[in-house]
């Protein structure tokens, strides 16, 4: 039995096991099993894969995306450019990380927004998933401004996005984790009250469905996108992965 999975903290919520279950049932694939692997402290990551007999790979979520970089025996070119591992690959004993978030993120992107040569795009954020949306964007050639509470130089802090500075960047993405169930009640400090019918909001947050974030973009007019369909293209290119 081929064994697959998912490391990361807290996993109460997760969507990948209930997916992969799904994908072995529809394809009738028999011989592969995927389970969730609560680990709250990334040292704790060699002694787990030695625990796991048969393991071909895993997946990777918050907190580890980073963290689990120095543990690998290599990293594909993509992943350490990105500097953020969502897909780990075991084959002959080694140990290979990849990132299929920014492919999962760019494929959903383009069904969502029509790239122009004049785009540009506010990013939320600044953790392992920010940095695959940037890496899709520069593939897309959307220029973009990071925003965050603790800005480094050449980044945004949420007080400086006045009017004028809203109404310049149609694309909006939320790669925080705010808005998130249980604390549906919380989203990007951004005002609101700027944004119209030429926006276009997507929030990687996809549980619940419409956060506030996106709910606050609906009522002004704008164009909004929840992460569900960039989970479902990243598994598929995680799988792609494991088995080529």
């Amino acid at each position: 039995m081929k064994a697959y999975g998912l490391i990361g903290y807290p996993l109460t919520h997760s969507f990948s096991e209930k997916y992969f279950a799904e994908k072995f049932k529809a394809e009738n694939i028999t011989d592969c099993v995927y389970k969730l692997y609560e680990l709250p402290d990334i040292q704790a990551f060699p002694a787990l894969i030695k625990s796991i007999p048969n393991l071909h790979g895993l997946n990777v979520t918050v907190p580890h995306k980073e963290k689990v970089i120095p543990y690998l025996d290599a990293v594909e070119t993509q992943a350490k450019k990105i500097g953020a591992v969502n897909v780990i690959k075991f084959q002959n004993g080694k140990t290979t990380g990849y990132n299929s978030d920014y492919q999962g993120f760019m494929q959903s992107l383009e069904n969502f927004y029509s790239v122009k040569a004049n785009s540009k795009a506010l990013i939320f954020g600044t953790g392992g998933a920010a940095k695959a949306v940037l890496a899709a964007l520069d593939s897309l050639g959307i220029s973009y401004k990071i925003v965050s509470r603790q800005p480094q130089p050449s980044q945004l802090h949420y007080n400086e996005l006045h009017p004028d500075l809203m109404a310049e960047y149609s694309l909006l993405i939320n790669t925080t984790p705010l808005g998130t169930y249980p604390k549906v009640d919380t989203c990007p400090p951004i005002p609101y009250e700027a944004l119209s019918e030429n926006h276009y909001l997507y929030d990687l947050v996809y549980n619940p469905a419409e956060t506030l974030f996106l709910q606050k973009g609906r009522a002004a007019g704008a164009k909004i996108k929840n992460g569900h369909e960039m989970l479902v293209r990243q598994a598929e290119v995680a799988w792609v992965i494991w088995n080529s």
